[in-house]
């Protein structure tokens, strides 16, 4: 019995003691482990990482969705311009270019062959010195003058040619407008620039009709040379026999020869993806004033242009009723029908004759021998340089403008008006 208690007695200390064994054991074997393990981690840390929740989770890739920026406000337009002249038009021209000009547009202007050649010259000259062209770099000069003959082909290929030579020196303009030294503007290019800004960019405002009345035996069978094409001195067009049927491979549209052009139908007019331009070019070669009947021709024989056309000019022309081959040339008495015509161009005009003036003084608050002002003009005296040319004042002009584009562009009418 007694030898029974003693190793009672000693079964509770040893008890104790070997559970602080183990517990010293343990620890000392899970701090090797750890240190092993780190050992382990830095050599393969050498190694790339594989993210093994980004391979399960793809969606973690993802970036988070972003709210879509607001809409940009519509740019700016520009205009590029043909102001076009010939004998005895330079001051006429010159007069015009400055009414016009704002150093947001490009300009081509063209004194043709029959202008002798110390006019060029000038016009050159007055270019070059010119402190505000010469900065800017926004006019040029066709310095090859091009034979025009009234009526005849030469003109539309005039037109051609500052086509080609805008589209390849500027890639950012909207619209194309051709004029000669006897028309002049109605309003400010600060109001044209306003409210062309909201128009869709493919509109072509083209006057036409197919309806070509006596102009059907008078203009698109006879058949005509147009001497401008081969000769250095100009002399009028004639005619020759025997006389042509009309078209059957494309219908046929006359209307006026001023027009405002849309890039994309310029591009598809000069670059002749399609072969139908240049079909029609080589048509009207002996076609009577082929300007009045080129463009329509074209347009309303490309479908995919047809609903981009706006049936108007853009120009107050006074003629007689039927008209003849020339309109009426302006006076001081035609100027309240002008402003109400709501027209942002005119024609024509006789040199310095006292109606510009008056929408010099009245519609464009421009001084003789100065630009028209815009938002555009800084310096002392007024627009002697250039400050934003993104900078707009529109004026009453914009709202006539905005008047006559509503009964155009926004009426119910104007799909009915294309190339009927």
């Amino acid at each position: 019995m007694g030898s029974l208690n003693m190793e009672k007695k000693w079964v509770f200390p040893l008890a104790i003691s070997s559970l602080v064994c183990l517990f010293l054991f343990a620890t000392s074997f899970n701090m090797g482990m750890i240190s092993s393990l780190k050992t382990i981690n830095s050599i393969f840390s050498m190694f790339p990482s594989i993210n093994h929740t980004s391979q399960l989770y793809v969606d973690t890739k993802i970036p988070k969705p972003q709210p879509p920026p607001p809409p940009a406000a519509p740019p700016m337009p520009r205009f590029a311009y043909l102001i076009s002249g010939s004998r005895g038009d330079l001051d006429k021209l010159w007069r015009t270019l400055l009414a016009l000009y704002h150093p947001w547009n490009y300009y081509i202007v063209h004194l043709d062959l029959e202008s002798p050649p110390e006019e060029r010259l000038e016009l050159a000259s007055r270019l070059d010195k010119h402190p505000i062209f010469n900065k800017v770099q926004n006019v040029q000069m066709i310095t090859k003058a091009n034979m025009v003959t009234y009526r005849g082909p030469t003109m539309v290929s005039n037109t051609l040619h500052a086509c080609a030579i805008l589209l390849k020196k500027y890639k950012d303009w909207d619209w194309f407008i051709n004029l000669s030294a006897s028309d002049y503007p109605l309003m400010t290019q600060d109001d044209l620039l306003h409210t062309f800004s909201g128009l869709k960019r493919d509109l072509n405002f083209i006057d036409h009709t197919s309806r070509l009345g006596w102009k059907e035996g008078g203009r698109a069978m006879p058949l005509i040379v147009d001497p401008g094409l081969y000769q250095n001195t100009k002399s009028d067009i004639f005619w020759v026999s025997p006389k042509r049927p009309l078209p059957t491979a494309f219908r046929l549209f006359t209307g006026s020869a001023w027009t405002i052009l849309s890039r994309p139908f310029v591009e598809y007019v000069i670059w002749g993806w399609d072969n139908l331009p240049r079909t029609l070019l080589m048509y009207y070669t002996n076609f009577v004033s082929s300007p009045e009947g080129y463009f329509q021709t074209v347009i309303c024989n490309a479908p995919q242009f047809i609903p981009t056309i706006v049936n108007h000019d853009m120009h107050y022309i006074s003629w007689d009723n039927p008209p003849k081959q020339h309109p009426h040339t302006l006076n001081i008495n035609d100027t309240a029908k002008m402003i109400a015509s709501d027209a942002p161009f005119a024609r024509k005009f006789k040199h310095n004759d006292i109606v510009l003036d008056r929408i010099d003084t009245e519609l464009l608050g421009r001084k003789n021998g100065t630009f028209t002002p815009g938002g555009w003009c800084a310096g002392k005296p007024r627009c002697s340089k250039v400050g934003n040319p993104n900078k707009l004042k529109p004026g009453p002009g914009a709202k006539r403008l905005t008047r006559l584009l509503a009964r155009l562009v926004y009426s119910a009418e104007f799909r009915d008006r294309q190339c009927k």
